[in-house]
């Protein structure tokens, strides 16, 4: 696809996004098994099932722009998802799991926060107030994932520096 136009930049990005999305759907999932905090383990569980939601929004999208929803793959999402499975491969300790999964996933929602923001800005200059708000909504859902994850690593970070001090 050519990248020759603002909307040809929109429909790629949202394709970029519906990816991210959709392979978030699978991640967040392994994410609460790994988990040992039960709070935690249910924000992943709970924004898994806001994704699922995320994804039938740009879905929505794509049917504004009378486009079939198609996902292009995220280089950025696959870094980020490779620096998480690599703390879930590698953390032996159960604090330290907790602290690393929040900063991989916290990564993760700082990179759709930025995309989304974009999106929108797109959006507003296309002139597609519809899809403006339906990306919106997504957006304030990551911020408030996003916040809910700085508050559990304040119970997390202490917890795993104490294993520095042992």
């Amino acid at each position: 696809m050519a990248l020759d136009t603002l909307g040809a930049l929109f429909e790629d990005t949202l394709r970029d996004m519906y990816y991210a999305e959709k392979k978030l759907t699978k991640i967040l999932p392994k994410m609460a098994k790994k988990a040992t905090s039960e709070e935690l383990a249910d924000a992943f569980t709970s924004h898994a099932e806001e994704t699922a939601e995320q994804a039938a929004r740009i879905e929505q999208v794509f049917k504004m722009l009378e486009k079939t929803p198609r996902a292009k793959k995220c280089e950025a999402l696959e870094g980020l998802s490779a620096e998480g499975d690599h703390v879930m491969e590698e953390a032996d300790d159960d604090s330290v799991m907790d602290a690393g999964l929040i900063a991989s996933a916290q990564a993760v929602e700082h990179y759709e926060i930025a995309r989304y923001g974009t999106l929108i800005a797109w959006a507003n200059e296309l002139n597609m107030p519809d899809a403006a708000t339906l990306l919106t909504e997504s957006l304030e859902e990551e911020k408030a994932a996003d916040e809910k994850l700085s508050g559990l690593a304040e119970t997390a970070n202490p917890a795993a520096a104490q294993k520095e001090a042992a």
